[in-house]
């Protein structure tokens, strides 16, 4: 059986980073605690590791999971722009429960699944997760659970879902809100066109909370889109309702237009 570690025993927590420092550069899977829900992890640059995160779900190559960042420099690294707008909305809400979407950084050389050239960032509030993520760099995340069951906010509901697919388990006590992560789309910011940024999924950060930081910007919410993606979506079995699902193809089911993550973790559920 897959070892869980105590990380609040501070004689489990160094071997336990340890472990997953190792898995992570073995092309294993981790589950780890984040500010928002449990997520399963992967090297985000390792094609075969993020297959493995999908397959230990239960998902395909249209629900490519989010990525999970130390902060705005990896950020920078990952996409092709960072527009003032979004600047504003990591300055006021990362660390924490805001994943954004923007064109992926075309020179880089990963598969996250169908991401439609986008890709769906987050900077988790979470010491534990920061300290992996500033080791291993970039991880694929996805909320801990299978398809169609509810994210994990105890590292033991992930161990009962996911069992021996995961090769190592940190266990940080319960899910500091077991809310999801809010996802939007911030891709028309980039480049020409008309500017807007749409909520994909609310979640932890409100669109209120949103439109205090980027005004007008904020598409206003399509009712009728947003209560059929209510109807059969996993989103909200991970604790938080999408407002549409146009998925777009692009690299989380967390956000659907571009990088359409899966709910948090970041999403990490859907998205962590």
């Amino acid at each position: 059986m897959s070892p869980v570690f105590d990380c609040r025993d501070e004689s489990q927590l160094l071997p336990g980073m340890r472990a997953a420092r190792r898995a992570i550069g073995s092309g294993e899977l981790v589950v780890m605690p984040t500010d928002t829900v449990y997520g399963i992890a992967a090297d985000a640059f390792s094609p075969a590791a993020v297959q493995r995160l999908l397959d230990a779900k239960g998902r395909g190559r249209q629900s490519p999971p989010p990525v999970l960042v130390a902060g705005i420099t990896t950020l920078k690294a990952l996409v092709a722009e960072v527009p003032a707008e979004v600047e504003q909305l990591v300055g006021a809400f990362w660390p924490g429960g805001l994943t954004i979407v923007l064109p992926a950084q075309p020179s880089l050389t990963w598969d996250l699944g169908d991401t439609g050239g986008t890709v769906a960032v987050r900077m988790p509030a979470h010491p534990l997760a920061l300290e992996l993520l500033e080791d291993t760099g970039p991880l694929a995340v996805s909320s801990a659970n299978l398809t169609g069951k509810a994210a994990a906010i105890m590292a033991h509901d992930a161990l009962a879902m996911l069992g021996d697919s995961v090769a190592v388990y940190l266990d940080a006590g319960p899910s500091k809100t077991g809310i999801a992560s809010t996802i939007i789309d911030a891709t028309s910011l980039v480049g020409s066109g008309e500017r807007a940024v749409r909520v994909l999924r609310e979640g932890a950060v409100s669109r209120e909370e949103l439109r205090d930081v980027i005004g007008d910007l904020l598409e206003p919410i399509d009712v009728d889109a947003a209560e059929q993606t209510a109807v059969d979506s996993e989103d909200t079995r991970d604790g938080a309702q999408p407002e549409r699902a146009e998925s777009a193809s692009a690299g989380s089911t967390e956000p659907e237009p571009a990088s359409a993550p899966e709910p948090e973790p970041d999403d990490a559920g859907g998205n962590a």
